[in-house]
């Protein structure tokens, strides 16, 4: 990897020598050596555990995700060809395994279909994996729909219980006290991965918004004004303004920022940019099901060729954010 040898003994060196010992039932165990992994919650763990899974799947067919100790395996199934691709890609993982001793957990691997796949069934090893129609990844319940309607719920059910114990717990109802309660406490999980699982249907819609219609009712002076002029008094913003601004700075981070490489396999720049178009104006794809539309590489091209150059151009992401406030002030 071109790692400097000097830095390699250093780690070698911080790695041997270890000891532990466990408590079970209150009886002590004696001191025994280490002789694998990293210790936990180290500085270098995170790194050296990505270096040891770098050449998982780089020969892969499919579509391989690596997140920490967690990878998904993806691809197009609709033919034998593009099953056995699959299949070929879980063997190539267990080979990995199997030459660098790290089991997968059988009992955690699943295979979720989305779409208009069809139900192959694959193997990992000996092992023969299980169907699921929901499955929570990062904390947001995916499901084979993937309406996410379900991960909705579960916000709502998350954000109502905060709620609830703040209603009760605290006495005051002043301004002061109420609205930082609410950013800190219930709208994170309102918001959580919310570029991820923009709901799809208006209902979902309305359900996540009452939640701040009646935390705002909640303080003292504000509560009969209509919901917008309560936002306003409060300083704060609707819902779908923020995931409406949350989209834009997640599209500038992959086009602009942060992320551009990533964004090159997920955008493609359009062909007709004129002097009327912002320069980076996006291509507008074509998809067959209804599902695509509420992507985040889909739901929000046209707003984003809309915006003018100014804010497109922004250096910094910082300076992105400032110029998309001002486009936006005219929004609740």
């Amino acid at each position: 990897m071109g790692i400097n040898m000097n830095i390699v003994r250093w780690i070698r060196n911080w790695l041997k020598g270890r000891l532990q010992w466990v408590i079970l039932k209150g009886e002590l165990s004696s001191w025994r050596e280490v002789t694998s992994g990293v210790p936990q919650e180290s500085v270098l763990g995170p790194i050296l555990f990505k270096l040891f899974v770098t050449n998982l799947g780089i020969k892969s067919g499919t579509v391989l995700i690596k997140f920490a100790d967690d990878p998904k395996l993806g691809g197009i199934a609709n033919t034998e060809k593009d099953r056995d691709t699959i299949q070929k890609d879980l063997d190539d993982l267990i080979t990995w395994s199997i030459r660098n001793r790290m089991k997968f957990k059988n009992g955690k691997c699943k295979i979720m279909h989305l779409g208009t796949n069809k139900h192959f069934s694959y193997k990992l090893g000996t092992h023969q994996l299980e169907w699921t129609e929901e499955e929570k990844d990062l904390g947001v319940l995916v499901d084979h729909r993937m309406t996410m309607s379900r991960q909705c719920d579960v916000a709502l059910k998350k954000a109502n219980a905060v709620l609830g114990c703040i209603r009760r717990g605290i006495s005051s109802r002043d301004r002061e006290v109420l609205v930082p309660l609410y950013k800190a406490l219930v709208r994170p999980h309102l918001e959580y991965c919310v570029q991820f699982w923009s709901h799809m249907f208006k209902k979902d819609e309305f359900k996540l918004e009452q939640v701040q219609r009646r935390a705002t009712r909640m303080v003292c002076g504000v509560e009969n004004l209509p919901y917008e002029w309560r936002l306003k008094k409060l300083g704060l913003f609707s819902l779908t303004k923020r995931r409406l601004r949350g989209d834009m700075i997640a599209l500038y981070k992959y086009i602009r920022g942060i992320n551009i490489r990533e964004g090159e396999e997920l955008f493609e720049y359009s062909t007709n940019v004129d002097t009327r178009t912002n320069r980076y104006e996006l291509s507008i794809k074509k998809f067959r099901l209804e599902i695509r539309h509420r992507f985040l590489t889909i739901r929000r091209v046209k707003l984003w060729n809309r915006l003018p150059r100014g804010v497109v151009g922004a250096k910094t992401v910082t300076a992105f954010k400032s110029e998309l406030d001002k486009f936006m002030e005219g929004m609740v």
